[in-house]
């Protein structure tokens, strides 16, 4: 390795510089506060955790994601977390075991094996919320406009709020009796809105006329709240399960336009990220500008079964380094220069001022660089034996 390669970070791991940082860690205390204000918990999970624990019931896609390494002192195989959401849920089944409804939150950098193609790098700072114990929609409606006035507190204007629900597959391919090959089939020509190739699927494996018609319509339904009113039509022969969906899905919008009124709302009843895990409702929320999702979240219910302890769950994750980017810092002017003097008088005067909360920068002897470098847009300037802060000329 060269001296010039020396200072290289891997791919995908990057580090945060002021002001961002600053930005960072200012988000990360409104957002933290704005929890405990609804009634979540601070939960802070541990960086490694055994693998049996950390992947439980996450399916193959977050295995591929984690870190593995050996435990010195038990020789079992431990994992360097990749996602919080099964450590809460971990937590709340195994460790905290309240009864009725439990709120946690929390916020920690995790570690991936490669780059999430949704939110970005391999280091994210995760930052969310998860409800446990209630399964009911109003804890769906609850964690889904929490999510989005996280994103208010962040500076987000405009919301594009992207909902499904996983239960609408579940239903069709479960009357369709499908065999799990074809399924697989199935599920990755649905995802990828590959039309002509779920058609022909469909037409092989499905005998049922009009449960075929619904699965080839399925990846079509998608656009306003409007395509809920063409689901009704286009389901109406389904399971039972599916209208119970659509009436959910129904009653979330109502809530999101009834009190967030900049999010607007995209149907995509076709939308199955998580589906291993997921078990109702999904959403991921977009701001123009950003090609990633900034939240997204769901109700996973169960995920504590392997812990002895099952309990429907519903929550949200967002990345706090992308997050933060949605209001640009850019060069801060809010501190104030001192000079390079050790009178008692103008110590004790930038004591009283950073005592009120200001930010105050005295310059170091022999300091060539100025205030404006500094960010600075005040300064201290004696007057008739007195300190006061003046603006910068």
């Amino acid at each position: 390795m060269t001296i010039a390669d020396r200072w290289l970070l891997p791919d995908g791991m990057d580090e945060v510089l002021p002001p961002q940082a600053t930005r960072m860690e200012q988000l990360r205390r409104a957002l933290l506060d704005l929890y405990d204000r609804w009634g979540y918990d601070l939960v802070i999970p541990p960086t490694v955790e055994f693998l049996d624990s950390l992947l439980t019931g996450t399916g193959t896609d977050l295995d591929l994601q984690t870190f593995k390494l050996t435990d010195q002192l038990s020789g079992r195989m431990m994992g360097a977390s990749a996602d919080v959401t099964p450590q809460v849920a971990r937590m709340d089944a195994h460790s905290l075991k309240r009864n009725g409804p439990a709120r946690l939150c929390y916020c920690t950098t995790v570690l991936r094996a490669k780059a999430d193609q949704h939110q970005g790098g391999r280091s994210p700072t995760q930052v969310g919320v998860e409800l446990f114990g209630h399964a009911g929609l109003d804890a769906d409606i609850e964690v889904l406009r929490l999510a989005l006035t996280g994103l208010e507190v962040a500076g987000a204007g405009e919301t594009h709020l992207a909902l499904s629900h996983i239960g609408i597959y579940r239903a069709l391919v479960h009357a369709a009796a499908l065999n799990a090959e074809s399924e697989y089939a199935l599920f990755e020509a649905i995802e990828r809105k590959a039309f002509n190739d779920v058609d022909a699927l469909v037409a092989r494996d499905v005998r049922d006329p009009a449960l075929a018609e619904m699965l080839q319509t399925l990846p079509r339904l998608y656009g306003g709240q409007e395509v809920l009113d063409q689901a009704r039509e286009v389901f109406a022969g389904a399971p039972p399960a599916v209208a119970a969906a659509l009436d959910e899905l129904q009653a979330l919008c109502r809530a999101v336009t009834a009190n967030h009124l900049q999010a607007e709302v995209y149907i995509d009843l076709a939308e199955l990220r998580g589906y291993q895990y997921h078990t109702g409702m999904v959403f991921a929320a977009y701001v123009p500008g950003y090609g990633q999702a900034l939240a997204k979240g769901g109700r996973y219910d169960d995920t504590g079964r392997a812990f002895g302890r099952a309990r429907p769950a519903t929550g949200f994750s967002m990345d706090l380094k992308l997050l933060a980017s949605l209001i640009e810092s850019g060069p801060r002017g809010d501190a104030i220069w001192a000079p390079a003097d050790d009178r008692a008088t103008l110590t004790q005067a930038i004591a009283d001022l950073r005592a009120a909360g200001e930010r105050v920068i005295q310059a170091l002897p022999g300091q060539r660089v100025g205030p404006r470098e500094q960010r600075c847009d005040r300064q201290l300037v004696e007057t008739n034996g007195e300190w006061r802060v003046e603006p910068l000329a």
